[in-house]
């Protein structure tokens, strides 16, 4: 008989976040609003790059695949965020080329080596993610279906499961550890060679537009990065943490950098900023 109650996981259910169960509306709205403004503010942030020839370039390309990544971040969670690392490391390394080696930035970022960065991070983030589908499909689940959460965190599913689950935390450890430490050094290493190549120029002028260039997407790393590693110590450390505490941080490190990316980009790119200005102008050109 107990090995009849056992079943696949085909479906579990998410109770949202534990204890507050009674102000999950109210905690809702304000919820609703920011996902709102993601969706709305890469929506646009993807029209303008498409409409706009002058925004065809390598680094608005990588930015609409940063955009692409932040609408199905309520949907497909660990793949996103596999994603957007990739995406920050290339846009990174783009900066690196842009600043370091401007005299050869047309040679070395071709369409065909765009179109290879842009199949590198989807393939990267697929052969990532999908052991884990399958680490997940084999596991028995007999006691409950039922997740204090707000969505299906990998580790977090596979701990009520009945089985010997030391191979899905190996796996929830060590992959995400090694994909974020290594994009973390090669971003850092960038950086270094990025801001001695700024000091070393001769005009501050020069020095201020080149900084100013990296402003937007130092930005989005730390709003990306810092929570992420907040979250992580509090989950390893934090023992005393109140589980609703860890469950609603995460949540807000879910909706929160999505929301401010295109607000970011658009205040600090000035080619953005023109061509949003112009969209919702009701002056009409000739």
């Amino acid at each position: 008989m107990n090995n009849l109650s056992c079943y696949n996981s085909i479906s579990f259910i998410l109770v949202g976040i534990p204890g507050l169960e009674k102000f999950h509306i109210w905690i809702g709205i304000p919820f609703c609003v920011v996902y709102a403004v993601a969706i709305v503010g890469n929506c646009i942030l993807l029209y303008l790059i498409a409409v706009e020839q002058s925004l065809h370039e390598p680094m608005f390309i990588l930015l609409s695949m940063l955009a692409s990544t932040d609408l199905i971040l309520c949907f497909f969670w660990h793949l996103e965020l596999c994603s957007r690392l990739a995406i920050l490391l290339a846009m990174a390394l783009y900066r690196y080329v842009a600043i370091c080696l401007p005299l050869r930035y047309n040679t070395i970022l071709t369409r065909q080596v765009i179109v290879k960065i842009m199949v590198s991070i989807i393939v990267r983030s697929f052969v990532a993610i999908f052991p884990g589908v399958f680490l997940m499909k084999r596991l028995p689940f007999c006691k409950t279906r039922v997740v204090p959460h707000t969505y299906c965190e990998h580790i977090g599913v596979a701990r009520l499961s009945t089985a010997d689950i030391s191979i899905n935390i190996w796996y929830g450890f060590a992959v995400p550890l090694m994909i974020v430490v290594s994009d973390v050094i090669l971003i850092a290493v960038s950086y270094i060679f990025i801001l001695r190549a700024v000091f070393l120029l001769s005009s501050q002028g020069a020095r201020q537009k080149a900084l100013s260039t990296c402003g937007s997407h130092v930005c989005v790393i730390l709003m990306f990065y810092t929570p992420g590693f907040f979250s992580i110590l509090a989950h390893r450390f934090g023992h005393s943490v109140p589980r609703n505490v860890l469950v609603l941080f995460a949540n807000l490190y879910v909706v929160i950098p999505p929301a401010l990316n295109p607000v970011v980009y658009g205040v600090k790119t000035k080619k953005i900023q023109d061509r949003f200005l112009l969209l919702f102008s009701f002056e009409k050109t000739q």
